[in-house]
């Protein structure tokens, strides 16, 4: 069994960021020297080429006028964008972004690319200083008038000749960024049910989410997913997706008729996640766990599973927040694991952090193991868990929060896995090691209010994470990396 770690992940709702570019110089310039015209136009073609193909290139074009701007954020608000790319040719003057940028609420950023590493001083002419050799002196003038406007804003400089590794991770690493807020605003999210009762720190505004997040809740009532399958009913298509459970996970007596009610439902519910759109899934059942609704119940967890593999974010417990976590680093690095706190092992100074519920195989270092309890604990019912082993290595923890007033609020932790034992009884857990110690960690977090929910990725993505924080322009608390 192997895993792929991807960020291109394959989504049941596939979105794609929008991302304006356009370039500047300034006007006064190309009369007095011709050959600079071609010169730029050359030098955006090649920057274009360099922004990877996962995003959707809205071409506000050259712009060496305010006339030109204005038509280029004519351009950029007709497609929503999600984030804007300045390439600085040359000196510019501000007035060159600002008309392009003014009515937009996403950052903007300048990209400050040398054409050639070093000058050759004695045979340097004006026009080869200008086009070739301006490491951008207008980029602090760019900035102050974002700030002055209330833009956001980053700064990327570096090479072109010889190739720039950090300018190209940087600009792949934004862009990987705006794919997260299209996917807010394109898909919606299923609340199934209602929040566990008295987990208070999971309950939400779903109006304010919409607001500040802009992601919409479709509400759905069990008595409605009970009935989901009742007309799946081709057995080709059932057998198939039985043999994908099968493949997906080690289950006892693991045969295609074992699965055979739940290959139903998840057929079932990926066609569902299309129909309605939805790239999140928080849900509880709080009912008798009987008939229809006890088999539903008996499965769900590794149904939802199969769900987030496809990128659809599940969350238990009805927890909102917790599955926007899960989405934005499935979005970001190609995995999302729902986590909570789960035990410190004092002796290793090792926190364990794991969960019982639906979980993302893509984490999964080898394959994952399904088992049948009597109980689910906390829960009504009894049926499937789940167990995921995540790898050994660097690991990323984000949380979800709000403050008093509604506003959202990151959480975001970088740690390393470590080998050693593990629980047995089918729950995911990790052996998490952090810079300043279990104790000292488990204060920070909780003292950051992160609600007791998180979600974890393989890898270290606290860099994108605060990229994600900026477009969409709320706090990061960063406890320790």
């Amino acid at each position: 069994y192997t895993t792929l770690f991807r960020s291109g992940v394959k989504m049941l709702v596939d979105t794609k960021a929008k991302v304006g570019v356009f370039s500047i110089a300034l006007g006064a310039y190309l009369p007095q020297f011709p050959q600079l015209v071609p010169e730029f136009q050359s030098q955006y073609e090649a920057f274009k080429k360099t922004l990877p193909d996962t995003v959707e290139l809205i071409d506000g074009g050259m712009v060496t006028t305010k006339e030109q701007s204005m038509e280029a954020g004519d351009k950029f608000r007709a497609a929503d964008v999600d984030l804007v790319i300045l390439q600085l040719l040359t000196y510019a003057t501000s007035y060159n972004m600002l008309p392009a940028i003014r009515d937009l609420d996403v950052p903007v950023v300048l990209v400050n690319v040398q054409k050639k590493k070093a000058p050759d001083y004695a045979n340097t002419d004006i026009p080869t200083w200008l086009g070739e050799l301006y490491a951008c002196g207008a980029v602090g003038e760019m900035v102050a008038d974002l700030e002055r406007a209330g833009k956001r804003h980053a700064v990327i400089t570096g090479v072109v000749e010889g190739g720039d590794p950090a300018v190209q991770a940087e600009l792949e690493d934004w862009c990987r960024a705006a794919q997260v807020r299209r996917r807010f605003r394109d898909t919606n999210l299923a609340q199934i049910g209602r929040p566990y009762p008295g987990m208070m720190d999971l309950y939400i505004d779903e109006t304010n989410l919409y607001h500040r997040m802009w992601l919409y809740t479709k509400q759905f009532d069990w008595e409605k997913m009970w009935a989901i399958a009742d007309n799946i009913d081709d057995e080709a298509v059932i057998k198939a997706k039985a043999q994908d459970i099968l493949d997906t996970f080690d289950i006892e007596d693991g045969s295609i008729e074992k699965v055979w009610d739940m290959a139903r439902y998840v057929v079932a519910f990926e066609q569902w996640v299309k129909d309605e759109k939805l790239g999140f899934v928080a849900s509880h059942y709080d009912g008798f766990s009987q008939g229809v609704a006890g088999k539903l119940d008996s499965m769900l967890i590794p149904a939802f599973s199969m769900l987030i593999k496809q990128g659809t974010a599940c969350a238990v417990e009805g927890d909102i927040k917790v599955a926007m976590a899960m989405s934005i680093l499935k979005t970001i690095s190609g995995t999302g694991q729902l986590s909570e706190m789960y035990s410190i092992d004092f002796d290793k100074d090792i926190c364990i952090i794991g969960h019982s519920g639906s979980g993302d195989a893509d984490i999964s270092e080898k394959k994952p193991t399904m088992k049948i309890v009597p109980v689910f604990h906390g829960k009504t019912g009894g049926g499937y868990l789940t167990q995921f082993y995540p790898p050994v290595g660097p690991v990323t923890y984000l949380a979800i929060t709000q403050d008093k007033n509604g506003k959202f609020k990151f959480v975001a932790a970088e740690g390393i896995n470590e080998e050693g034992p593990i629980f047995t009884f089918g729950d995911t857990n990790m052996r998490t090691r952090f810079s300043c110690g279990a104790r000292e960690f488990c204060n920070r977090w909780s003292e950051a209010g992160p609600t007791h929910h998180m979600a974890a990725a393989v890898g270290h993505h606290i860099d994108t994470i605060l990229k994600v924080a900026k477009i969409f322009n709320i706090d990061v608390d960063i406890v320790t990396r």
